[in-house]
Order: structure tokens, then C-alpha cells, then sequence
């Protein structure tokens, strides 16, 4: 079984178009995993049927029991985040500015603050439209651990790999170099690292392949909108040649890109041109793993 990432250093390179796009070449029997957990929007391509859904907990938040509190403010006093305030004689905790560090109910003297199990989100197996199994999910606004879930939307995504005995994976990255990357990264077979030639794109390009290669994986780079600027496309084209990078394709800016997002589709199912050019970059993935 193969596990093939897509991610950019950047948001709005192209990252979730050319996931979906490429999504249409695998096998019925194939996986697809949307590990952009913080703002996942693989659904609205695939049209998944949420059939199976799961709560994702992770952390501690602590809660104050009312009627055990005294109202002695020693915990508003100790507080370093300043998220507890006494309102009518009771201490009440601001989840938005609690770090959870636990440190109110180490120091409450009635024992009237408890721990509970965060509810951070919510992780999805599902049909789809195009055939394949979607595992995705659903980080809540303002929750932490998103790392965490990028994990358990993968290891799920094995597991119905496993019992469905696939051979791919297709993994959409989450964009940028922090901790939801590094839990797509480690352990995959080959990533494909999408950009666009402007100057943030090459920029996050040369971020990007810095985690791919501390994690020794095999990459290849799709330049999109390619056309947009020649300059900077031939010096991602240099770069890649000098740091072992193969470049999959390229592909033209073109405004049926939008055309087929407002009406829910990708571009493969509206351009047979385009198509044919994934085709290629597809053959070229395939032929590398």
C-alpha cells in the first residue's frame, strides 16, 4: 500500500484541485484522506455521504461545578491567562482564553473544578460521488490538537485501506510547515508538492521541501498557473533541478478552474484537455512510487 501526499507551503496554490483531480485516476478500491483538518473542503468536490461519523476528543478543559464553589478567588487570583472571573459569587472560567493548563483545579481548595475530555471535532468515513471512500474531517473554530486528528483521519484511512485490501492512500495535505504537516508527512511514500510561480509561492516551496527532506521523502513538484509568471516558473524549475525535485507538470492558468468549483466539480470532469495533462502527471507519480 502506497501513500501519496499533496501539499503546498502556502493556502490557494492549488493544493485541493489538483488532490481531487488526481483523485479521479485511482481505483475504486483506493482511499482518499483530506487531512486539511482546519479548513477542509475536499467534500465539496466529492460530495461525501457522512455515513459513518466519530467525536474527536483530545486535551483537558477544566469547568467549575457552581454549587461546589465558594467564590474565594484564589483561582481568578492565580489564573495566568487571566480566564477566570467571579460573577455572583462563583468563579466562571472563559473557555476561549483558558489555555488549559490545569492549574485552577490543582489549586481549588473545594474541589469544584473538574476535568472533562475536550470535544475538539468530528472525523467522517464516507462514500462519495466519484466511487472512492473519503475519510475526512472537522476541527471545531478555536480547538487545539489539530495535529492529533490529521493522525486519526490517517491511521482510519489505513485501516479501511487494509480492509479493503487498496493499493493507494491520496492523502490533501494540510498547506504551510507546522504540526498538521508534519503528522501527514511522516511515514508516506511519495509527496507531490504543488506551487504557483509567484514570489510567496517559490518561497514556501523552498520551506516545504526542507520538512520533505528532514523526513527523507521521495517528492515531485507540479507548478500551477504556470503561465502567470515565466520568471519565477523557470526559477522553480532551476531550484527543483538542484535539489533532486522532479517537476510532474505544469498546468496553465485557466479560468475553468473557477467555472468547475462554482458548479462542485473538478476540472478533469469539464476540460478533457486538462485532463489528458493530469493523465501525464499521474503516469509520471505512479512510475516514481
Amino acid at each position: 500500500m502506497k501513500e501519496i501526499l499533496v501539499i503546498s507551503g502556502k493556502g490557494g496554490a492549488g493544493k485541493t484541485s489538483v488532490a481531487a483531480a488526481i483523485s479521479f485516476f485511482l481505483n475504486n478500491k483506493d482511499i482518499i484522506a483530506d487531512c486539511d483538518v482546519d479548513a477542509a473542503d475536499m467534500h465539496i468536490l466529492l460530495a461525501p455521504d457522512y455515513k459513518e461519523k466519530n467525536d474527536f476528543f483530545s486535551g483537558k478543559e477544566c469547568k467549575v461545578i457552581s454549587q461546589k464553589c465558594s467564590g474565594c478567588g484564589i483561582c481568578e487570583e492565580n489564573c495566568h491567562y487571566n480566564a477566570i472571573k467571579t460573577v455572583d459569587g462563583k468563579a466562571v472560567i472563559d473557555e476561549l482564553e483558558c489555555e488549559h493548563c490545569l492549574l485552577c483545579y490543582r489549586l481549588c481548595p473545594e474541589n469544584a473544578v473538574e476535568i472533562n475530555e475536550m470535544h475538539c471535532g468530528e472525523y467522517f468515513i464516507s462514500n462519495t460521488r466519484i466511487g472512492k471512500k473519503l475519510v475526512h474531517a472537522k476541527l471545531f473554530s478555536g480547538a487545539d490538537n489539530s495535529g492529533k486528528l490529521v493522525s486519526t483521519v490517517r491511521s482510519e484511512a489505513r485501516k479501511l485501506a487494509q480492509k479493503q485490501n487498496s493499493d493507494i492512500i491520496l492523502i490533501d495535505g494540510p498547506p504551510g510547515i507546522g504540526c498538521p504537516v508534519i503528522a501527514s508527512i511522516t511515514g508516506i511514500t511519495y509527496a507531490i508538492l504543488v506551487t504557483e510561480p509567484s514570489v510567496s509561492g517559490y518561497s514556501d516551496l523552498i520551506r516545504v521541501l526542507e520538512i520533505v527532506k528532514h523526513f527523507n521523502v521521495k517528492s515531485g513538484c507540479i507548478i500551477n498557473k504556470s503561465t502567470v509568471n515565466l520568471e519565477i516558473k523557470n526559477k522553480i524549475e532551476t531550484f527543483c533541478s538542484e535539489n533532486g525535485v522532479s517537476v510532474l507538470g505544469e498546468i496553465p492558468y485557466n479560468k475553468k478552474f473557477y467555472t468547475a468549483l462554482t458548479e462542485k466539480k473538478s476540472i478533469v470532469e469539464t476540460d478533457e484537455k486538462i485532463k489528458a495533462n493530469f493523465q501525464k502527471i499521474w503516469d509520471k507519480v505512479l512510475k516514481k512510487i
